[in-house]
């Protein structure tokens, strides 16, 4: 009940019991007296009705006073005595009670902080003994820790829905690397789902060959593909499955190889066997000539013979030094190599166009490739392939654009090499794919033969004159995907921030947000600084800082910080405020280059911020200018404090740190009040529990009623 009804209660009652009670004794009185005395005791009552008013009015001010100072000294000092005792329990325990009020009150808080030292008191062990098993555990971690960064491969270990519950520094900075925009801010961090890192259909579909192994009882069936990183970088990644109790498929384990520099390596390896190849071809020939001079003429002279034999044993030293030399020089280079891997056949034909448009600089097209096929295949060496026949074509027949087109047949895939108007002869591809492969100036010794073989696959020419359109068709093995399952709704639930195995159980945040616990929701807490408090009349944001929460932690390693240039002065009201000068902001990127990458940071969050209204406001300003929009679930802990401590006037930030007993750090930075704001509302959730309040949908409604919802800018 709210606190000016139940005085309006109170004082009904008790101003009305005291009307009745003094009507009653009159009425006693009155029924003693004669008929006369009557008539004359009632004209008196109504010539004093006036002030039988104002006597009315004077007894309802007293029972006022009367009630005031009950509530001020025993109805309102114990509603304050409750929730000093429920945020002393929940977000302080180490604070002591401080009352105002009567006496009574002033006593039960007494009892109260005795209560309280005796509960610390019987729980000292006990907090001794966690300390002691969290120490173990921390130790735990810290050997698990080190044992990761020793790790010449990236990691990443992810729950079922592909949410990442543990990363290694390698696996942080192999994806840092890879962003094409240069951002410093890695999309890699714990509760990130990994289809923002790798393509979720070849994840998904290494999942389902994984399924389809354990179906069939297959021992620890582990799965690997190529993925394309921002463009630019070829990662090799390792699929392995981590089971639950019921051997399911729980998460999965994703060891990650950055290849870009081995597939460099691979073409350097290849162009040392064609030098090779190159150098030993006139020793070889030289040895042999010798040899068959000695053979032909068995009556050659000895000083003949001897000139031959000469040359022989030249030529031998020479060889062997030509192949040692290599072979020490590249030995490494020699060793490399990229094994056949699963690879999507629209990646595989992007692969061999761009190769062939940054070595020959021919047009290239794709007439219709089925984006759900899959083969197991080494793109490299497949992409040279394709290449060299391009060359060919287009140095011996003049075709002036290839085009790609891809299909299934059964179960093995049908690629075609398409062109128009030129007629190759009939036996062309036959010499061609015998002889070794050569791009320009660079060739290898590899034939077209040898890749196919080692692919299992075939190769012919086939035409169609009435188009005049003919094509090399390859046939290959398709990758044999398992067959996909309908998907089960499961509902789910740094150094050494990296971990939180609880992530296991946490829901997806992206169904059903509103009846989720807000204990499971991961959050985004952030906060702004502007150039002024009016966001309507032009002031623009100038920095924006964030800090990310998952699992009830607060993640200080994984945080945004941006300075924004706002195009406009910075008033000197403003630089008062937050320190931030127009000349730190000039080499700063603008508003519609910083917002797309803060949206990428706090996707699949809830966002949280202090006086959320204003930061929103900001926001919303840019949504037509930027194209970017914050759709995500909002709560703000101005109204949530509001909520818990209803009967307190001041919700400031520092009034709500102080009251929870947090000590505010870098107020007035973005990111400073960002992180303040994250400690708040981790200490508002246990007071919110409290009150009954556990679902998101549940702090959303309580804070529509509160009154500092209707703040707008």
């Amino acid at each position: 009940m709210k606190r000016k009804l139940k005085f309006a209660i109170w004082l009904g009652v008790l101003f009305d019991g005291v009307l009745i009670f003094i009507a009653a004794v009159a009425l006693l009185a009155a029924s003693g007296l004669a008929r006369d005395e009557q008539d004359a005791l009632r004209q008196i009552l109504e010539e004093r009705a006036p002030l039988l008013v104002c006597a009315a009015l004077l007894l309802l001010v007293l029972c006022g006073g009367v009630v005031g100072w009950l509530f001020r000294n025993y109805v309102g000092a114990v509603d304050a005595l409750a929730e000093q005792t429920r945020t002393v329990l929940s977000a302080t325990p180490e604070g002591r009670i401080v009352a105002t009020g009567g006496a009574e009150v002033m006593g039960l808080a007494a009892a109260i902080n005795r209560l309280l030292d005796a509960y610390r008191s019987q729980h000292l062990d006990l907090d001794v003994k966690i300390a002691e098993a969290g120490s173990r555990l921390e130790e735990e971690r810290n050997r698990l820790a080190a044992l990761m960064s020793e790790l010449s491969q990236g990691v990443l270990l992810c729950n079922a829905e592909g949410r990442i519950l543990l990363y290694n520094e390698h696996a942080r900075m192999l994806f840092a690397r890879a962003e094409a925009s240069g951002s410093q801010h890695s999309l890699v961090g714990l509760g990130r789902s990994v289809f923002a890192l790798l393509d979720r259909d070849q994840v998904a579909h290494a999942l389902d060959k994984i399924q389809y192994g354990l179906d069939r009882d297959a021992n620890s069936p582990v799965t690997r593909f190529l993925a394309t990183v921002a463009r630019s970088r070829l990662v090799k990644v390792q699929v392995a499955p981590f089971l639950s109790a019921d051997l399911r498929i729980a998460g999965m384990v994703l060891t990650l190889e950055d290849v870009t520099d081995a597939a460099g390596q691979e073409a350097r390896r290849r162009s040392l066997l064609q030098a090779l190849a190159m150098q030993v071809r006139q020793p070889v020939a030289n040895i042999r000539a010798a040899a068959e001079n000695l053979v032909s003429h068995p009556d050659m002279s000895d000083e003949k013979r001897s000139v031959f034999a000469g040359i022989i044993a030249g030529e031998s030293r020479d060889l062997s030094v030509t192949i040692n030399d290599a072979l020490r020089e590249h030995a490494d280079a020699l060793k490399q190599g990229i094994s056949l891997e699963d690879m999507p056949v629209a990646d595989l034909v992007n692969v061999a166009r761009r190769r062939i448009d940054t070595l020959l600089g021919l047009p290239t097209g794709v007439d219709r490739v089925d984006d759900h096929l899959w083969v197991k295949v080494d793109s490299y060496a497949f992409a040279q392939v394709l290449a060299s026949l391009a060359a060919r074509l287009s140095e011996e027949y003049g075709v002036r654009e290839i085009r790609f087109r891809a299909a299934a047949a059964g179960g093995f895939l049908e690629l075609d090499l398409v062109w128009s108007g030129a007629i190759v002869a009939s036996d062309a591809l036959t010499l061609w794919e015998t002889e070794p492969m050569q791009l320009g100036a660079e060739e290898t010794p590899l034939t077209i033969r040898d890749v196919l073989e080692r692919h299992g696959g075939e190769v012919w020419r086939q035409s169609h004159p009435q188009s005049y359109t003919s094509w090399f068709r390859f046939l290959l093995p398709l990758a044999v995907p398992a067959p996909v399952k309908p998907r089960r709704s499961v509902p789910l639930e740094s150094r050494p921030e990296y971990y939180d195995f609880d992530l296991f159980r946490n829901a997806d945040a992206a169904q059903g947000l509103a009846g989720q616990r807000l204990s499971s929701l991961h959050y985004t807490v952030f906060d702004t600084e502007t150039t002024g408090l009016e966001p309507s009349a032009g002031d623009e944001i100038i920095s924006i800082g964030a800090v990310r929460i998952v699992n009830g932690r607060l993640l200080k390693g994984e945080v945004y910080e941006q300075l924004v240039n706002p195009k406009r002065s910075v008033p000197r009201d403003s630089v008062r405020v937050h320190g931030i000068k127009a000349s730190d902001l000039q080499d700063q990127p603008t508003i519609g280059e910083a917002l797309p990458a803060f949206h990428r940071f706090c996707e699949d969050t809830v966002l949280v911020a202090h006086n959320a209204a204003f930061d929103m406001r900001f926001l919303e300003l840019k949504e037509a200018a930027t194209g970017v929009r914050f759709s995500q679930p909002l709560l703000d802990t101005l109204l949530l404090s509001a909520v818990v401590h209803p009967s307190l006037d001041d919700h400031r930030l520092e009034a709500i740190a102080e009251r929870l007993g947090l000590r505010v750090i870098g107020r007035h930075t973005a990111l400073g009040d960002a992180l303040v704001t994250g400690d708040i509302f981790l200490r508002l959730l246990p007071l919110l529990a409290e009150r009954g309040i556990e679902t998101l949908g549940q702090a959303i409604e309580v804070s529509r009623e509160t009154y500092y919802a209707r703040l707008q800018y």
